[in-house]
């Protein structure tokens, strides 16, 4: 049997196993009232737990996949500073792109003296917050990884944004795209 190794690609996959299990299990019962599918009025519709629970579930894959990946490492990689850093830097990119998500239409209604409740649903509102967090999600992930600030990742950036847009917003007519269906 081969040995445990405690190392960084361990200690990291077990944290994504636990937290991937805490949101299927704890998190989506508790919080999301509807089924990954329903039924309504005849008619099959996606429920609000199947986009948490698809990422849940792709996060206790890759948690049960570093761990394995652990038992083929040989050494005692720690996690460093650098590391750590790096952790960091990645949680605020993905923090800061969901607040700007979150906000990006209420306070742009706000400042027009509209009601963004009424317009979620309309273009250019409908598609303001996904937008614009999307873009700073995606562009200050790739930054992070490759180091530096390019008009190329900006770019590919706006048309990863908007490629995701269409897939998500065409095919479904009562979809509405985050977070617009939480405000």
């Amino acid at each position: 049997m081969p040995k445990i190794n405690f190392n960084a690609d361990f200690i990291i996959g077990v944290g994504a196993l636990v937290l991937g299990c805490l949101i299927l299990f704890v998190w989506i019962p508790l919080d999301v009232e509807t089924g990954l599918v329903e039924k309504v009025r005849s008619r099959i519709v996606i429920g609000d737990s199947l986009a948490p629970s698809l990422a849940a579930s792709v996060l206790i894959l890759g948690g049960v996949l570093l761990m394995f990946k652990s038992y083929r490492t040989s050494g005692r990689a720690e996690l460093s500073w650098s590391s750590l850093k790096f952790i960091a830097l990645i949680l605020a990119a993905v923090g800061l792109s969901l607040a700007v998500m979150r906000w990006t239409g209420p306070i742009s209604a706000h400042l027009l003296n509209a009601d963004y409740r009424s317009l979620r649903d309309t273009v250019p509102w409908k598609y303001a917050g996904y937008f614009w967090g999307g873009l700073v999600m995606v562009f200050g992930l790739i930054s992070i990884m490759e180091h530096r600030l390019r008009w190329r990742i900006l770019f590919i950036s706006i048309l990863a944004v908007l490629i995701l847009m269409l897939v998500y917003d065409l095919p479904f007519k009562n979809l509405l795209l985050p977070p617009n269906g939480d405000i």
